[in-house]
């Protein structure tokens, strides 16, 4: 491997790609250089890019995880984690990829270019609604997390009731899952002619992997994090009124 052009292990893995961008490697920079040439250049160890780009998925993937069995705040972890990669890793990953974009093929000239008007425009959106949902669906469930354990503040709690609406939350989180519509609309489903460039390739890989990263995320919020925050807001309902009938 180590005597392969970067664009040849590239086409053999679209993944290795991203794999490659964070040591340092834009595939689309170096397609010419054989991997040692670069890893001797940018003073890499060599032993330790080719572990990684012989296993690709071992570091850069999710993990499955019984989730349904966890707790609510491990269930919170682990979505922030998911959010953590997102925006600092396979967003910006992404969007470097879309913005050094030149098709030289009269099949995706239209492709490059609607991307890079709507990705930018759809990042935006999507961290705007990471931020808000960690600012105010998380919370309001870490205090009812706390108001079960009899720590939360009485008035605070009754405040965050009134406002919140968990029910309306997951209904409205329901119906805004499909946030990629509008890429695939663009990439025609991610599809790919015989003759499709390397770097069209790899923009479609990340874009499919990253839509199937956001199906798993939005399961787990809409099949495990909202039943068991709607589970434990009944019962902080239910004994708040309970307590405020006794006073």
């Amino acid at each position: 491997m180590k005597s392969q052009s970067i664009s040849e292990l590239v086409e053999q893995d679209n993944v290795r790609a991203y794999v490659l961008y964070y040591f340092g490697i834009r595939f689309y920079e170096y397609s010419g250089h054989t991997l040692e040439q670069v890893c001797r250049e940018k003073g890499l160890s060599l032993e330790t890019v080719l572990k990684e780009l012989e296993q690709p998925g071992i570091n850069f993937t999710e993990s499955e995880l019984p989730l349904m069995n966890y707790p609510l705040d491990l269930v919170i972890e682990y979505l922030k984690h998911a959010h953590f990669i997102f925006v600092k890793h396979k967003l910006p990953y992404i969007g470097r990829l879309v913005e050094s974009f030149k098709a030289n093929h009269k099949q995706y000239d239209s492709v490059e270019k609607d991307l890079k008007i709507l990705f930018p425009l759809f990042l935006e959106d999507f961290i705007h609604h990471i931020y808000e949902e960690e600012d105010t669906l998380f919370k309001y469930i870490n205090l009812l997390e706390k108001a079960a354990n009899g720590k939360a503040n009485p008035a605070r709690l009754y405040y965050m009731m009134e406002k919140s609406s968990l029910q309306k939350c997951a209904v409205e989180h329901e119906a805004h899952d499909d946030e990629m519509a509008g890429i695939r609309k663009i990439t025609k489903d991610y599809h790919l002619t015989a003759d499709a460039p390397l770097h069209v390739k790899v923009i479609y890989t990340e874009l499919m992997q990253f839509e199937k990263s956001l199906i798993t995320h939005a399961r787990v919020e809409n099949e495990i994090l909202f039943p068991k925050a709607l589970a434990l807001e009944n019962q902080v309902k239910n004994k708040f009124f309970e307590r405020s009938k006794l006073n």
